[in-house]
């Protein structure tokens, strides 16, 4: 039966090539239209580290000694970065399986084989517990120890990138850079490495790359230098170099694995103990407010999907239900122009849910024309959006790839397309009375 009600509708589509036309592509518009916003949206929306999302936790303090907001955008909130004290400090605890402390920096790297000008690369100090807490994979080598972090001793890790564009691609572990013409042992080597959203630290973009190096932090005031990233001072005077030591300036980010409930709990009353010594010494004009953040609270509260990404989400799936309305209506008018041939099969002994079947078979066609149209349109958009953002730092440029999940949609859109747009009319037409007809045949 199911070979029959497939003939019937194919002749029936073959009938009318104008309409199935329109049919079809309405529907692969709509879907192609959804498929590329959602894909964007998911890239920018996506936990990168998902698994370990209950366990890392962003720490804030609200610090600053003046009588403005600390957060802007949050005036109700912390802000995201702590001071060199409080960072450290709170490092220190045992509560944490781990921490991390970290900011950006600007360096030159000079010293490989056949390198005969120092290169720029944005470089992250940051303590050796980042590695391990955000997974980090490494292709050479390793990261570098706690005694490092310490001394602190002239270590540097590279990114693949950096240590392909220096040296090949081959392992150079164990060879020495210079770094702001100082010397540096490297002892490791990422591999493929790009979070995005960069929920580490989005102080200086969301969808920025990873780092191309990375130095132990306190390389950063050893060498007196500032850092690159976000940074707020207070206080009179002239800011130096000593003040990044100092509690008048905010530049650090802080992690923490707190991997159970009685771990972040305790690491909560630790920091608002450490607040509440703090006001009693002058600091901390604001009430108690010190916060943890897992992964996906830190990526909503840094609005790592904007305003402008919704409302276009929004949009495509409004353009899909104009477009299934209106094939829903094309179907509609042509399932009822056939009423006649639906009756005179009723008269033959044809039951009511055949003739539905047969109909919703012919839908089911035409979605399906429709979303296979609506896959090639969305690879060629997705390759036009990477093309056009190419030679840009434009994060949708960076985001525009064709992957599984994209599929998933099309199929789960399909069955939806399917369903609204079939349904109704082969409802209709399986309700047609043959008697109405064959008087007129």
């Amino acid at each position: 039966m199911l070979g029959y009600h497939l003939r019937m509708a194919l002749k029936s589509l073959r009938r009318t090539p104008g309409l199935t036309l329109l049919m079809t592509a309405a529907i692969g518009l709509g879907v192609s239209a959804c498929i590329v916003t959602l894909t964007e949206y998911h890239a920018m929306s996506s936990n990168p580290i998902w698994w370990k999302n209950s366990v890392l936790y962003a720490v804030t303090l609200d610090i600053a000694a003046t009588n403005q907001p600390n957060n802007p955008r949050h005036p109700g909130l912390p802000p995201a970065q702590l001071t060199y004290p409080d960072a450290t400090y709170l490092a220190r605890s045992s509560i944490p399986q781990r921490t991390a402390i970290m900011a950006v920096a600007q360096g030159a790297l000079d010293g490989a084989p056949d390198q005969s000008v120092a290169v720029p690369v944005e470089t992250r100090v940051t303590t050796a517990g980042f590695f391990h807490m955000f997974d980090v994979p490494f292709k050479y080598g390793g990261p570098w120890n706690a005694t490092a972090d310490r001394g602190p001793q002239p270590v540097i890790v590279l990114s693949r990138r950096e240590n392909d564009r220096l040296f090949g691609g081959a392992d150079s572990v164990g060879r020495t850079l210079l770094w702001n013409n100082h010397r540096f042992r490297i002892v490791g080597v990422l591999d493929h490495w790009d979070p995005r959203p960069r929920f580490y630290d989005m102080t200086v973009g969301n969808f920025v790359r990873p780092e191309a190096a990375f130095i132990p932090l306190k390389w950063i005031t050893a060498l007196h230098m500032w850092p690159s990233g976000q940074m707020q001072c207070w206080g009179k005077g002239a800011i130096t170099y000593s003040s990044l030591r100092g509690p008048g300036c905010i530049w650090l980010e802080m992690w923490a694995e707190l991997p159970t409930a009685a771990s972040r709990a305790r690491f909560l009353a630790l920091m608002n103990a450490y607040a509440t010594e703090q006001r009693k010494s002058g600091r901390f004009n604001y009430p108690l407010n010190a916060r943890l953040w897992n992964v996906g609270q830190w990526l909503r509260l840094n609005d790592a999907v904007t305003h402008d990404s919704r409302l276009l989400l929004r949009l495509a799936f409004t353009f899909l239900a104009v477009c299934l309305i209106n094939t829903v209506a094309v179907l509609l008018a042509k399932f009822m122009g056939a009423a006649p041939l639906a009756g005179i099969r009723r008269a033959l002994g044809a039951s009511r849910r055949e003739i539905i079947a047969q109909h919703l078979i012919e839908a089911s066609l035409v979605s399906l024309a429709g979303s296979c149209l609506a896959l090639v349109l969305t690879v060629g958009e997705l390759q036009g959006i990477r093309a056009l953002y190419r030679h840009t730092h434009d994060v949708y440029g960076k985001l525009a790839h064709f992957d599984p999940l994209s599929l998933l949609w099309a199929l789960a859109l399909t069955v939806l397309s399917t369903l609204v747009a079939g349904l109704y009319p082969a409802w209709r037409a399986g309700q047609v009375a043959p008697a109405a007809y064959l008087r007129t045949q």
